[in-house]
């Protein structure tokens, strides 16, 4: 076991579930995840976190999302984002910030139809990516059914997830 899962295993549970849900903002998620515990290793947890994620309801999938700034911008729709998912979130979407004012302005523009279509903000594992790609990706997207659309971003939460607890583990 690494000195990390020891130190997540080892947590109180309120602690826990502060530092998980840094990775996630669905509050079912992190509670589940708290509870879990103990954790023999990071895979162990990155398993128990994908099969808790894909348990939840959409209401809990949409609950993380809110979570998330909008690619391009700085803070989440959530009033109460944690200080280390902010710096994460801007990491992730850092290929933004040398993107020219049209692609900046395509992605506000497209960012908001999508909200308005689908009822949540596009999610994209944007760790990696650049301004570009983000907008092909969204391009791509747009014209799914609500249904599809909602699966696709619930499996980039779950990258993102993924990613962070990672992260998380490596602090």
């Amino acid at each position: 076991m690494s000195q990390s899962i020891e130190w997540l295993n080892e947590l109180s549970a309120h602690s826990a579930e502060t530092e998980i849900l840094k990775c996630c903002g669905s509050t079912r998620w992190a509670r589940a995840m708290t509870d879990a515990r103990p954790f023999d290793d990071a895979e162990h947890l990155l398993n128990e976190a994908d099969r808790v994620w894909w348990s939840l309801s959409t209401a809990d999938w949409l609950e993380a999302f809110l979570a998330h700034p909008k690619i391009g911008e700085k803070k989440a729709a959530a009033a109460a984002q944690a200080e280390q998912a902010q710096s994460w979130s801007a990491q992730e979407q850092s290929g933004v910030a040398s993107a020219s004012s049209q692609t900046k302005d395509e992605l506000a523009r497209l960012n908001r139809e999508y909200e308005s279509r689908f009822g949540f903000i596009f999610i994209v594992c944007a760790s990696g990516k650049s301004s570009e790609e983000m907008l092909a990706i969204l391009n791509s997207r747009i014209d799914n059914d609500r249904d599809t659309e909602l699966r696709i971003a619930a499996e980039e939460q779950r990258k993102i997830m993924r990613l962070r607890l990672e992260k998380l583990l490596n602090q």
